[in-house]
């Protein structure tokens, strides 16, 4: 794979030799990173929901604190090395962006160097031995080498070994289960206190079942804490290797009851996909969660570059089966984007006329049901019986992804007509999605979301679900753009369901870009200054009002 061979990472050089390639000379007004950093608004995430806390909650989300930042101190080890080297830099809009991206390489700018003294952005990051070889690896006999939770590393010998998360990363881990241990016993809800009993044993063993089965059960507690590996974006040579994040949540109960209702609808959704029969046998759990919370902290992969607003997990098929899954609505972060990108965004590029189509109430219901969706459609293969995911391959994320969008929409737009949804239209739904995938497409096309967002851009315009006008704003053509999210939603399922990972790598590669004219309508958003993404100030001051 190209990045393998890079000569310079990180966690190779060391810092006094970083010093003096890291060093700036342009004096700080007139830096280049100024305008790269003033890409994210600035965000203070705080929530009135705290103000529902009792003394021991409270205590228990200060806890939570340390470990999140524990736990993002151990993302930034994975996936870059040795973060003191931006100590060294002199510019200081070149550190705060390294920060916003963790490491040296822009994430919503197809993950381009931005700091001097660094290549391309290597696939295997730190799961790997930067030189190894996909025959090298391939040729290794070792069960646990594709584990979520192990890294490759050398014997003394040059040959190759996985090594458990909780061996390579002993010293953190004991910090993070002693901390837990004091939260345990802060812990008043009996779901949160058998969650963080069973985390704790995950932690020590890197076995997440049980803690993921707890997690599901756990429905009542105010206060919740999604942390440990959980995510393979960062690995791009297998996808496989899980990146340590945490959240801290604080649950509206309020919002969340008015979702409840979803999750008994889900095996009849199910049933009305719009695709083929065999496609759709799976029959989702109805244990899932819906609901609302807000975020209070971020902290490792979820933190890194584009910021996250809704979670569904747990990522395990088994629990899947089970138990189905949590989806998790950070409403606090929504509302941010869509105020401070997606609207203007949807003034800029949505016909005039249209414009009253696009609302807040409609996104939220969007990307709400995208989370939903990863829980419906096809989880084997037709024909085979396979895991979707094991014969997807590299490209199981990018196509996970974009099925979720669009289906989304689909449910979305079904709960409209069925009258379920209705505070929206249907009209409301498909313009704000349209919008939205500009939204998303300014993340860049490298990582599997951006591959995902431009595969469903790139069908809905080449079905004349949108055209351009004489100013060059979107046109939605409502009726069309109906028949192209059923027919999307058929090839993606039709995809899945036969495993065919010859097909996936063919299309997503000659529709998986950006196309001239998509380029002219991000540059047209990129010159009036809105911004790409978010950025939190965040911490234990800014949620209680206190110093550190």
């Amino acid at each position: 794979m190209r990045n393998r061979f890079m000569k310079f990472s990180a966690s190779v050089l060391g810092v006094a030799a970083m010093a003096s390639v890291l060093s700036c000379t342009t004096q700080q007004q007139e830096s280049p990173m100024k305008a790269k950093v003033e890409e994210y608004a600035q965000v203070e995430l705080k929530s009135d929901l705290v103000n529902g806390l009792n003394d021991k909650e409270k205590e228990l989300v200060k806890i939570f604190f340390q470990v999140g930042e524990i736990t993002d101190d151990l993302f930034w080890k994975q996936t870059f090395g040795d973060k003191s080297v931006l100590d060294t830099l002199t510019d200081s809009y070149a550190k705060k962006f390294a920060m916003i991206q963790y490491g040296a390489w822009d994430r919503l700018d197809n993950n381009k160097p931005f700091l001097p003294g660094y290549g391309e952005k290597l696939d295997v990051c730190n799961y790997y031995p930067h030189d190894i070889t996909a025959e090298e690896f391939d040729a290794l006999e070792d069960e646990n080498k594709d584990s979520w939770y192990t890294v490759i590393r050398r014997n003394a010998d040059g040959s190759l070994k996985s090594v458990w998360y909780h061996e390579e990363y002993a010293d953190e881990i004991g910090r993070i289960c002693a901390l837990l241990e004091k939260a345990v016993t802060l812990a008043e809800d009996p779901g949160l206190k058998n969650y963080l009993q069973k985390r704790i044993e995950a932690f020590k063993t890197d076995d997440y079942l049980e803690s993921d089965l707890a997690w599901m059960d756990m429905k009542d507690s105010k206060v919740d804490f999604v942390t440990g590996p959980i995510e393979s974006y960062d690995d791009k040579f297998r996808e496989t290797k899980a990146s340590y994040e945490s959240f801290i949540l604080l649950k509206d109960e309020t919002r969340s009851k008015d979702l409840a209702k979803f999750v008994s609808m889900l095996p009849a959704l199910q049933k009305e996909l719009p695709c083929e029969p065999q496609y759709k046998t799976f029959v989702p759990g109805t244990s899932s969660d819906l609901n609302v919370y807000d975020a209070v902290f971020y902290a490792g992969d979820c933190n890194a570059g584009s910021k996250t607003i809704a979670i569904n997990l747990p990522n395990d098929e088994r629990v899947h089966a089970m138990k189905g899954t949590r989806r998790l609505q950070l409403r606090n972060s929504m509302k941010a984007k869509f105020d401070k990108i997606m609207m203007p965004i949807g003034e800029l590029i949505v016909t005039p006329e249209q414009q009253k189509y696009l609302n807040f109430d409609a996104f939220f219901w969007n990307v709400t049901f995208h989370e939903v969706a990863h829980g419906l459609g096809v989880k084997q293969t037709v024909n085979t019986n396979e895991s979707v995911d094991a014969v997807m391959g590299t490209e199981k994320t990018s196509w996970e992804e974009a099925k979720a969008d669009i289906l989304g929409l689909f449910m979305v737009t079904k709960l409209v007509e069925m009258g379920e949804i209705t505070n929206i239209t249907a009209e409301d739904a498909i313009t704000t999605y349209i919008a939205g995938i500009l939204r998303s497409v300014r993340f860049g096309a490298a990582s599997s979301h951006g591959k995902a967002n431009m595969m469903c851009f790139n069908y809905m315009e080449k079905a004349g679900a949108f055209t351009r006008d004489a100013q060059g704003q979107y046109v939605i053509d409502f009726q069309k753009a109906k028949e192209a999210m059923n027919g999307w939603a058929a090839l993606i399922l039709k995809t899945q369901g036969d495993g065919n990972v010859e097909f996936a790598t063919k299309y997503r590669a000659e529709n998986g870009g950006i196309t001239p004219e998509l380029q002219a309508d991000l540059d047209k958003i990129n010159s009036v200054g809105i911004p790409r993404d978010i950025t939190f100030i965040q911490g234990k001051d800014v949620l209680f009002g206190e110093t550190k």
